[in-house]
C-alpha cells in the first residue's frame, strides 16, 4: 500500500461525527494514507468560498497529493461526483465547482464521472456521499487504482469565474471574494496591481472608509486601526490591526472597493 497523503477539505465543522466517520472509511481500505485536515469550516454550502481556500493552498502540498473537496449543497440530487487527475495532483469531490479555481492553474490529464459503484460502500445514503462515495474512491485512489476504473471519462466540470477588477481612467474598482477567520477582506484586486498603484498618490475606499496608504503588514499601523496590505494569497486585503473588519465595517462578500488615483 503506498503512502499517499489525501487532503480533506468540508463544511462539517468538528461539532458532529461526520470528519471522524470519512477518516475512518479511507483508513479502513488504506491504513498506510497519510490524512491531512486542510479546513472543515468553510461556510456551509459555499462551495465560492471553498474554491477561493482551495485555490490558494493546494500548491504548497507535495505532488501527487489527493484533494477530497465534499462541500455539498446538492447532495443526493442528479448534479455529478467527479475525479480529475492533473500533472501534480488529484481533487475529488462533487461537480458543483468547488473544484474549479483551483483546476484553471493547473493542466488537466483526465476528468472522469464516478460512477463505478464497486469502489462505492455497498450502501449509499442520499446525505453522505463523503463517507460513502468520496471517501472510499478517494482511499481506493491512494492504494494505486488506475483513475479509469472509477466511472467515465468527460472534458467538462462546472466552472466559476470571479470577476476582474473594472480598470478606469480614476483606478480601480473592485469587490471583496472572500473573508477570512480574522475578518480580513480579500478582494479580486492583485497584489501587483496595487502595487503599482501606490506609486502614485492613491486613496482605498470601502462602504464610509478611506485608506491613504498600503501597509506592509498588519502591525504597519496602530490596533484597531483600518489598513490595507498585500495578503499571503497575492491580493489586497482591507483589515484592522487586532481587530475583524468584516464586523466594524459591516462588509461581506460582495461588497465593493474603489482605489483611486491623481
Amino acid at each position: 500500500m503506498k503512502k499517499r497523503s489525501i487532503a480533506l477539505m468540508t463544511d462539517f465543522g468538528y461539532k458532529d461525527g461526520f470528519v471522524g466517520t470519512m477518516k475512518g472509511v479511507i483508513l479502513s481500505i488504506n491504513p498506510h494514507a497519510v490524512l491531512v485536515d486542510l479546513t472543515h469550516t468553510i461556510s456551509p454550502h459555499n462551495t465560492l468560498e471553498a474554491s477561493i481556500v482551495l485555490r490558494t493552498s493546494y500548491h504548497f502540498f507535495p505532488k501527487g497529493t489527493i484533494f477530497l473537496v465534499v462541500i455539498d449543497p446538492g447532495v443526493g440530487s442528479t448534479r455529478r461526483s467527479i475525479l480529475v487527475e492533473t500533472e501534480k495532483y488529484f481533487f475529488i469531490g462533487p461537480d458543483n465547482g468547488a473544484l474549479s479555481i483551483a483546476l484553471e492553474n493547473e493542466k488537466i490529464k483526465k476528468i472522469v464521472e464516478l460512477t463505478n459503484k464497486k469502489y462505492f460502500l455497498q450502501d449509499v445514503s442520499n446525505t453522505f456521499h463523503g463517507r460513502d462515495i468520496f471517501a472510499p474512491v478517494a482511499a481506493q485512489l491512494s492504494k494505486g487504482v488506475p483513475i479509469s476504473r472509477f466511472g467515465e471519462l468527460t472534458k467538462e466540470y462546472k466552472k466559476f469565474t470571479i470577476l476582474s477588477p473594472r480598470i478606469h481612467r480614476h483606478g480601480v474598482s473592485g469587490k471583496v471574494i472572500y473573508i477570512d477567520h480574522f475578518g480580513n477582506l480579500v478582494t479580486n484586486i492583485s497584489g501587483g496591481m496595487v502595487q503599482k498603484l501606490s506609486l502614485r498618490k492613491m486613496v482605498i475606499k470601502i462602504k464610509d472608509h478611506k485608506i491613504e496608504k498600503l501597509s506592509a503588514n498588519y502591525t504597519d499601523s496602530e490596533p484597531g486601526q483600518i489598513l490595507a496590505v498585500v495578503g499571503s494569497n497575492d491580493c489586497l486585503e482591507i483589515a484592522i490591526n487586532q481587530g475583524n473588519a468584516s464586523q466594524v465595517m459591516k462588509a461581506k462578500e460582495g461588497t465593493e472597493i474603489e482605489i483611486t488615483v491623481g
